[in-house]
């Protein structure tokens, strides 16, 4: 697997003496705070199942963009290109790209989907219906009319600096098992495997850019990427703040409600030792319940009395702090905080 961050991979070919970019997928915080939620819900409570679906579909997702990701970079291309994953940008409003990959000639933008049964792309009103093998049938926000608009939001991003290249948007269906029914009509449906084929059938469009203007731009996009914020948790999925256990968790065990001693934490469960175990606990926090936490949110999730114990933790957890004495609160760049 692909390193989480936004790792910035180099890649030269001596071969075809070509130079690509890569920029991996970012973490995922919405995951992340789905993974927090399924720990400290218990068993029976009305939305744990939910939470357990909603991460199964994370994942899935993630599986889907990182064998696309796989593909791409096991294949060579005999052109400049820059590949990007995870790319998030704002023109008229903010939008997120799975995959774009950007040469001198042009871009294509990849939606990659990773949903098994029969699948039916509708064009009034846009839609994507899949129909199990059981029969059942559900309803999907369509693949087709994301990728089309992100083209048109991503044009409009090249228009604001000055570049004129073919935008072109695919759909991409993860696995063979999904079948398609209907296809949509302006849009092309691939599968990882012909994700290059497709590529390379391109190259006969005339050159826009030079490489100079494709580093560019490169950087551009780079220093635009506004990675994306989930909600809290719990807003989104109305789930009461008492019903989330409380406690700090340990990374050996699992177990919540470790214990605060001199300059650490033990964990009663394996006797584990972690003194930056709150780091994950305040991350948690904040992912949970909102973006901004005091003292008293901190010794009570923390599940520690000292107030003076709660401001050192605070201080020293690179977080930014808000106001003064007893209205002081703290937020924190999550997407520093990884």
């Amino acid at each position: 697997m692909y390193p989480v961050y936004d790792t910035i991979l180099l890649i030269y070919s001596k071969e075809e003496k070509k130079i690509s970019t890569v920029k991996f997928r970012s973490d995922c915080l919405g995951l992340q705070g789905l993974e927090a939620t399924r720990s400290r819900l218990p068993d029976g409570h009305v939305l744990y199942p939910t939470i357990l679906s909603k991460i199964a579909s994370a994942k899935a997702g993630i599986a889907g963009e990182d064998k696309v990701a796989d593909v791409l970079l096991r294949n060579s291309f005999s052109i400049d290109h820059r590949i990007f994953h995870d790319l998030s940008l704002t023109t008229s409003t903010q939008f997120q790209m799975d995959t774009l990959f950007l040469s001198r000639l042009f871009a294509i933008i990849l939606e990659v989907k990773n949903i098994s049964g029969i699948l039916e792309f509708r064009e009034n009103p846009p839609q994507l219906i899949r129909i199990k093998t059981d029969g059942t049938v559900d309803g999907f926000e369509c693949p087709a009319a994301q990728v089309e608009r992100n083209a048109i939001l991503f044009k409009e991003f090249l228009s604001q600096v000055g570049i004129d290249i073919p935008v072109i948007g695919a759909v991409v269906l993860a696995y063979p098992k999904q079948i398609v029914k209907v296809a949509p009509k302006r849009t092309k449906v691939l599968f990882p495997s012909i994700v290059p084929q497709h590529i390379k059938s391109l190259y006969h469009l005339p050159q826009k850019i030079d490489v100079q203007t494709l580093d560019s731009l490169t950087s551009q996009l780079l220093d635009s990427h506004q990675p994306y914020i989930p909600n809290p948790i719990c807003e989104t999925y109305g789930i009461p703040r008492n019903d989330i256990k409380k406690g700090v968790q340990c990374k050996i065990c699992g177990w919540i409600g470790m214990q605060k001693i001199i300059r650490s934490w033990h964990c009663p469960s394996c006797k584990n030792y972690d003194h930056l175990a709150h780091r994950n606990a305040i991350k948690e926090w904040l992912l949970l319940f909102g973006r901004r936490i005091s003292n008293r949110d901190c010794r009570d999730f923390l599940k520690i009395n000292d107030m003076k114990t709660a401001t050192r933790i605070l201080q020293t957890t690179d977080l930014y702090s808000e106001g003064t004495f007893r209205n002081r609160t703290y937020s924190m760049d999550l997407n520093k905080y990884r």
